[in-house]
């Protein structure tokens, strides 16, 4: 699993972790904008598109932030403007409260902190934990009368869509490092019902993170086979099909 639910936990290999520091931001601003190069990890810049993309962190660190996100999430657009998207693995079995950080950067929310409300969550993950259903929306708390969707946009999601028809941008939060990365590649089918994209440095906590197309459409989320990889070069996510497309109907009735 690529969040902290397990110590065997992926990390940064070495050379990892001295390739993303070593990458300049204009790569980083060519894969944020999802034109490549390819198959390259960087530090995600900071622009209000990436500020929809944010951290999972236990409410009682809401105060100290730094070193305590264990998942990613992002902000997907819904008619109450309040909903986020990860994987099932991260909020499923967690009875504690949750906040959601949309852009954390080294211990700082520059978009607020909002409170993670009702979670849903597939029938095949509930009941069997089903790799194939490893996908999950949460309802966050309005600030202000604001939804969060207010403050920063929210990417369409998107399901029904043909695998590698595209390039997607993956962007998420490594535990090892305060601020995402993103990487874009074009992504492959491991299986019927699963995804894969190769990029470097995706490891423990990355699970969650949106798979964005040109399109600005969240057509996948890290998790799924292997609880979204065994390693941090190579990660799943389900193929959003019909399930997933329920789950958000659900979800994005509640008000």
């Amino acid at each position: 699993m690529k969040d902290t639910a397990r110590t065997s936990a992926p990390r940064f290999s070495l050379y990892a972790a001295s390739l993303l520091l070593a990458l300049t931001s204009a790569s980083a601003a060519a894969a944020d904008a999802g034109t490549g190069p390819f198959g390259v990890t960087a530090f995600t810049v900071a622009t209000a598109r990436s500020a929809r993309v944010g951290a999972l962190f236990p409410a009682g660190r809401r105060d100290h932030l730094r070193g305590s996100h264990f998942c990613t999430a992002s902000v997907v657009h819904s008619p109450h403007r309040n909903l986020i998207v990860t994987a099932a693995h991260c909020l499923g079995g967690r009875t504690d409260e949750l906040v959601f950080v949309p852009g954390y950067r080294d211990g700082r929310a520059p978009y607020g902190v909002w409170r993670v409300g009702r979670r849903f969550l597939p029938e095949g993950w509930t009941k069997g934990r089903d790799e194939d259903s490893d996908v999950a929306f949460a309802v966050l708390a309005d600030r202000g009368g604001e939804g969060v969707e207010d403050v920063v946009g929210g990417n369409r999601f998107v399901t029904g869509t043909a695998t590698g028809a595209t390039a997607v941008t993956v962007t998420g939060y490594p535990n090892a490092h305060e601020a995402p990365v993103s990487c874009t590649n074009k992504p492959g089918l491991h299986s019927r019902t699963q995804q894969r994209v190769e990029c470097p440095g995706f490891s423990g906590g990355t699970s969650g993170s949106p798979w964005v197309n040109g399109d600005g459409q969240v057509v996948g989320v890290l998790g799924g086979h292997q609880g979204g990889g065994a390693t941090a070069d190579v990660s799943y996510s389900v193929v959003l099909g019909a399930e997933a497309a329920s789950l958000y109907r659900d979800a994005a009735r509640d008000p």
